[in-house]
């Protein structure tokens, strides 16, 4: 028996998202934030969980004043108390796999993308949630230089079809810059996304989205939205520094097999126009969408293109609804909706 990763529209006991706090990750920005996730809360507590970490009581108090203006439904909601750096559980909170039918939390390690120095609260989130629940918690290692290390990787970096197949990009793991694992080859990730997610096919993907923060995290770039369909961003403006990169990265989805050595069915999704704050590219996606049980949550921009993603997406989750989600000052923390969540499993 081995462990497995489901993909993100199988069946979910909840979404856990940590309330915003830290003000430098959206510098002169931070007023609209905690309105933005009261928002992305409103829309998943009308039919399913939340499990909501607040850094402290005053925190608590604060997030249930707001939700409360918004008329969110606090049935829906569990509130945990754990002190953070930032908000971005994607990457910081644990991985829900299954162990057979039974429910393992992966605790990789997390350093704030081989970027920051702030990230010891957060590298100690997923023990902290197994600690509420009882869980079994692994901390996934691997062979590198000839010792047994603990590996980094964030829920950013990869996505999975549950069936055998995960999504990445070279620039994030392999890349010298940012290197979470130095020294750990592509054999060895696929060595571990083997040994921890049940992967037997991985997809290389080569380089991310200009302005992402994270050096090439594959949820602003390419999703799967069911177990033989990826959607993968697209730009058309060949003077786009975005253009060639995408282009190419259209071409490796194209010639990929997934784990039954069968190719893929590729839905090409637009990119917004550029978002710019303070002469500052952001990483704006329509690919940063959350899959909940009922809903298709969508980071949108006030852009021409919103309607054509919003469109797309909606043609492919036939059985969910599909909400756009204004995140043009979210966007300046240099992440939105997906990379602000992580799904609890059933």
């Amino acid at each position: 028996m081995m462990l497995r990763m489901p993909a993100e529209w199988e069946k979910q006991e909840a979404i856990w998202l940590a309330w915003p706090h830290n003000k430098e990750d959206w510098p002169k920005k931070f007023e609209p934030i905690p309105w933005a996730y009261a928002e992305i809360i409103r829309h998943i507590t009308s039919s399913q969980l939340v499990r909501l970490i607040v850094k402290n009581a005053q925190e608590e108090k604060s997030a249930m004043n707001i939700l409360k203006r918004v008329g969110v439904d606090f049935k829906n909601i569990d509130f945990f108390v754990i002190p953070t750096d930032r908000v971005w559980l994607r990457d910081s909170g644990p991985t829900f796999v299954y162990y057979g039918k039974e429910v393992v939390l992966l605790d990789w390690h997390f350093n704030a993308w081989a970027k920051y120095n702030n990230w010891r609260h957060d590298n100690e989130i997923p023990m902290r949630v197994a600690g509420y629940f009882g869980l079994p918690l692994v901390q996934p290692h691997a062979i590198i230089k000839g010792k047994n290390t603990r590996v980094v990787l964030e829920g950013g970096a990869i996505d999975v079809n549950g069936k055998g197949t995960l999504l990445t990009t070279e620039e994030c793991l392999l890349s010298k810059k940012q290197c979470r694992n130095p020294g750990l080859t592509r054999k060895g990730y696929e060595k571990v996304f083997a040994e921890y997610f049940g992967i037997s096919k991985v997809i290389w993907l080569k380089n991310g989205i200009t302005g992402d923060d994270t050096h090439g995290h594959v949820d602003d770039l390419a999703r799967f939205v069911n177990s033989k369909t990826i959607v993968t961003v697209v730009e058309k403006n060949k003077k786009d520094p975005n253009y060639a990169p995408l282009k190419e990265n259209l071409k490796r989805l194209k010639s990929a097999k997934d784990q039954n050595g069968k190719y893929l069915n590729i839905i090409e999704l637009p990119m917004p126009k550029p978002v710019i704050f303070e002469g500052m590219r952001l990483p704006a996606s329509y690919a940063n969408f959350l899959i909940t049980n009922n809903s298709v949550l969508v980071p949108t921009f006030n852009d021409p293109n919103d309607r054509i993603a919003l469109n797309i997406l909606s043609k492919l989750f036939p059985k969910r609804e599909v909400i756009g989600i204004y995140c043009g000052d979210f966007v300046w923390g240099l992440g939105t909706i997906h990379c602000a969540s992580q799904q609890e499993i059933v």
